[in-house]
C-alpha cells in the first residue's frame, strides 16, 4: 500500500476476539501522522469501540497505547442500515457467534463481496427447513458474488463443538445455497487441520453438490482475488 497518496481509510472490523483484534496494533497506516482512520465494529451498551480496543492497545498487552497512536483514528459503531463508503456501499449485521459479532456485505458497481468470518448460522436447526430470511447472515450474504465464510469443523467434528460459534462444512455449503451465493471461499480454518485434510473436508462437502464444484474454494496464505465487473477472478 502506498500510504503516501492514501488520505484516509476504513476498517470494519466484525468483533473484538484477540484472534481477530491483534493485528490491529501492527496495522502500518494507525503510525502515519495525520492519515484519518476510520475504525467501524459492533456497537456496546457497556463500553464505547474505542475503550473497548483501548483494552488491548496498552500495557501490559501492548507497548504503545492507542491515544498515542500518530493517525487521527476515529471509532464508530456499524451502521444499522447501509451506509455509502467511496464507491462501495456497507451493510453490516449481527450473526450468532459469542458476544457481539457482525457479517458485512459490500456492494461496488453491482457486485456484492460478503464477509462472515466467525459464524453458527446452523445453532440449534436445520438451514434446509429454515425460511432463508430467518438464517443468520442472509441478509449480508444474499446474492453475493462472493461470499468469505467461517469453515472451522469438519461435520463429523460438529457435534462436539455446538455453540462454540464456528461452522461445520455442510452448514457452510447450505448457508451458501440459501444466500444464492456464486463463489464460495472458505476460511478459518481449524489450526489443528493439516492440508491434506482440508482438501478431504472440501472434496467431502462438494459430493452431491456438483452446481458448487469449481466455485468453492479453501482460502490459502497468499491467495488473491479480483472481483469487479467481470466476476471473481483468482490470481494466486
Amino acid at each position: 500500500m502506498d500510504l503516501e497518496s492514501v488520505r484516509s481509510l476504513h476498517v470494519l472490523l466484525t468483533h473484538l476476539h484477540l484472534d481477530h483484534l491483534q493485528g490491529l496494533g501492527f496495522f502500518r497506516p494507525l503510525y502515519e501522522p495525520g492519515l484519518d482512520v476510520e475504525v467501524w465494529g459492533p456497537a456496546s451498551p457497556v463500553h464505547g469501540l474505542a475503550e473497548r480496543i483501548a483494552t488491548y492497545l496498552s500495557p501490559p498487552l501492548f507497548p504503545v497505547r492507542l491515544a498515542d497512536l500518530p493517525a487521527a483514528i476515529t471509532f464508530r459503531n456499524a451502521p444499522e442500515t447501509p451506509v455509502r463508503i467511496g464507491s462501495a456501499t456497507i451493510q453490516a449485521s449481527y450473526v450468532t457467534h459469542q458476544g457481539p459479532t457482525l457479517g458485512y456485505g459490500i456492494e461496488e458497481n453491482g457486485k456484492v463481496l460478503a464477509y462472515i468470518p466467525d459464524h453458527e448460522p446452523s445453532l440449534g436447526v436445520s438451514l434446509q427447513d429454515q425460511p432463508a430470511a430467518w438464517i443468520s447472515g442472509h441478509d449480508v450474504a444474499r446474492d453475493a458474488d462472493l461470499l468469505l465464510h467461517d469453515a472451522q469443523y469438519g461435520d463429523d467434528e460438529y457435534p462436539e463443538h455446538v455453540g462454540w460459534g464456528h461452522s461445520a462444512m455442510d452448514h457452510v455449503m447450505a448457508f451458501a445455497d440459501k444466500a444464492n451465493v456464486d463463489t464460495l471461499l472458505l476460511f478459518h480454518h481449524d489450526p489443528y487441520h493439516t492440508d491434506e485434510e482440508l482438501d478431504r473436508l472440501l472434496s467431502d462437502a462438494l459430493r452431491g453438490r456438483t452446481a458448487r464444484a469449481g466455485r468453492t474454494w479453501l482460502a490459502s496464505e497468499g491467495m488473491a482475488f479480483e472481483l469487479d465487473d467481470a466476476g471473481f477472478r483468482r490470481l494466486g
